[in-house]
């Protein structure tokens, strides 16, 4: 069984140590929240996630979700869990107080979300998604949709969605088709979405969905698309749900995991059109879609964390008590936690699940630096970090939660293979995370294209002298962290390298970025990992010297850092090298001889 507070002194961890928690609290938003505030709302989403979301994670996986008449049915378990959910207030945890929100840093909110998504990802995809529709509209919207809809998505009474993808255009929205034809104070929509998680369900009072379409003047291709608010019911002059506003689930996808989640294709306007809203300006859809988009990525690389910790946890347990074989110098059969092979599961484990938990947490406190900060100059510097790591987060952090969920299989072997133990669902689940809210190819791509080279690798070099200024703290913290500041500088210079080839080398291999992205990638989350587990052990090092009590976790860290130094970081090597071998050999063979 997951303890779910386990965690929550690793998170407290983070939160203070990686995301800088003490510029988040200095902000005037944010003025009220303490590192006491922080740890009972911690221990307040772990209760949760513990006694009402895990327990029936497994029923949901079993029984899925169906369409019958025309609506999606859900277990009655997850209608009953998120009643409790809002009652709880969790919806608006990090919401504008304006609309009834709590107000809480994302840096907080996201610890809260990780928890959501060891527990049941399926279940909280849900919130999720509407928290996404809430920025979007807050950002977005007119003061009159905001003072219409805010309020009852923030409290959770209603929940929202995300249309983009159709049969036809999925990651490329150029070729959307969906229509909005204009008609009085509003707009007529219709057309076919596809894999529209959440699109359908019975929990919530109103669905509202936020619909990307094309108006009967747009121009062709993304710059002609706009974002519409569509409710499932039609709104009363008193603001209640009132008469359906012909938006059908067609079907859900049977899927490979997360299958209490209805994934759903919905058609919009089959019956005379579907009433909407614009949001934003006409033709600027996709960027207030992005806000929304943007804001789940970062989600997605939290669910990956939740999974690969939900996983150690199991893992470890089964490590315990599991026994078979001998080991030296024991007598007798021994539990498998004694092997060093299963030793380096764990370890890889615990030390990837640590890594990408710091730099979403760390991706976080730069969004909330970014929209809270008051300094226009620091804003900007925020943002542009903001930027660089939300692909990261999304990508990197769910290419590790695939490797901790499959190594979690592996550790309890034959039985990981059997669903009854449960680490089967968790690979399946986390499987997904690398494919919605943009590939993790399409992911790497953005940051290459858009955040490396656009900006003439500025942005990642002002990063890179930031993590090289952890040196000097390691080079006085003795020879216990050489390992952890040699390979740590190494990867730092492997990554100079790869920035300054791409920011050269494309100018003469125009299929150079591409090519060199996901590796790129994977170099660069590595090296932040790294620094992000140096400055952990740092900080665990400061506490244990300090005279703190709880020693083996501190210790912990600096394993943890070690091993991620002579484990992990050593791939940046290989990445570096396939970075800067080019594109000929991927290009080299005709598509016809595949």
């Amino acid at each position: 069984m997951t303890d779910y507070q386990a965690p929550v002194r690793q998170m407290r961890f983070t939160i203070e140590h990686l995301a800088d928690f003490k510029a988040v609290a200095a902000l005037p938003d944010f003025s009220s929240v303490d590192g006491d505030t922080t740890q009972a709302v911690l221990e307040e989403a772990a209760k949760f996630a513990g006694s009402v979301l895990a327990p029936i994670n497994w029923l949901g996986d079993r029984q899925g979700v169906k369409v019958v008449n025309d609506a999606v049915q859900v277990p009655q378990e997850f209608a009953t869990a998120y009643k409790q959910f809002c009652e709880a207030g969790w919806p608006g945890i990090a919401s504008n107080p304006e609309f009834g929100g709590q107000g809480f840093p994302k840096t907080v909110a996201l610890a809260c979300d990780e928890m959501w998504a060891a527990a049941n990802v399926a279940f909280a995809l849900c919130p999720e998604l509407t928290q996404g529709a809430i920025l979007s509209m807050d950002r977005h919207a007119t003061d009159e949709l905001k003072q219409t809809y805010l309020e009852k998505l923030v409290s959770g009474q209603w929940s929202g969605t995300m249309c983009l993808t159709e049969p036809a255009a999925g990651s490329d929205l150029s070729s959307l088709t969906t229509k909005a034809e204009p008609n009085g104070d509003h707009y007529l929509i219709s057309g076919t979405k596809i894999y529209i998680t959440w699109g359908d369900h019975p929990m919530a009072g109103n669905l509202v969905h936020l619909v990307l379409a094309r108006l009967p003047d747009a121009p062709p291709g993304t710059k002609g698309i706009s974002l519409f608010v569509v409710p499932k019911y039609k709104l009363n002059a008193d603001g209640t749900p009132g008469e359906f506003n012909d938006v059908i689930p067609v079907s859900v996808e049977h899927k490979m995991g997360i299958h209490a989640s209805p994934t759903c294709v919905l058609a919009f306007g089959g019956k005379g059109g579907s009433v909407g809203y614009m949001v934003g300006k006409p033709n600027e859809g996709l960027a207030a879609m992005f806000t929304m988009m943007n804001y789940m990525r970062l989600g997605v690389g939290a669910q990956g964390v939740g999974l690969a910790e939900r996983s150690y946890q199991k893992s470890v347990a089964y490590a315990r008590e599991r026994v078979q074989g001998r080991a030296p110098g024991e007598k007798g059969r021994v539990t498998i936690i004694r092997h060093p092979d299963v030793r380096r599961m764990l370890l890889l484990m615990r030390s990837l699940t640590q890594a990408s938990r710091a730099i979403c947490y760390y991706t976080a406190s730069c969004l909330d630096r970014s929209a809270h900060g008051t300094d226009a100059e620091q804003v900007a510097v925020w943002q542009a970090r903001a930027d660089l790591m939300t692909p990261i987060a999304k990508a990197w952090c769910t290419e590790a939660a695939q490797e901790a969920t499959s190594l979690g299989i592996q550790v309890h072997g034959g039985m990981g293979y059997v669903e009854e133990t449960g680490v089967a669902q968790f690979y399946r689940d986390a499987r997904i995370a690398s494919i919605y809210e943009g590939t993790n190819g399409i992911q790497a791509i953005d940051l290459v294209g858009r955040k490396v080279l656009r900006d003439g690798g500025a942005t990642v070099s002002a990063f890179v002298t930031d993590m090289r200024s952890v040196d000097a703290p390691l080079a006085n913290a003795g020879d216990e962290f050489a390992v952890v500041r040699k390979a740590l500088a190494r990867g730092l210079d492997e990554l100079v390298q790869c920035s300054t080839y791409l920011l050269t080398a494309e100018r003469k291999d125009p299929e150079l970025a591409g090519a060199a992205a996901f590796d790129y990638m994977m170099l660069l989350g590595t090296v932040i990992g790294g620094w992000q587990l140096a400055r952990g052990a740092l900080a665990a090092l400061d506490e244990l010297n300090a005279g703190a009590e709880d020693k083996p976790f501190l210790q912990a860290q600096v394993v943890m850092a070690k091993f991620y130094a002579e484990h992990v970081l050593p791939r940046c090597t290989a990445y570096a090298a396939a970075v800067q071998a080019g594109s000929a050999s991927k290009m080299a063979l005709a598509a016809e001889h595949f």
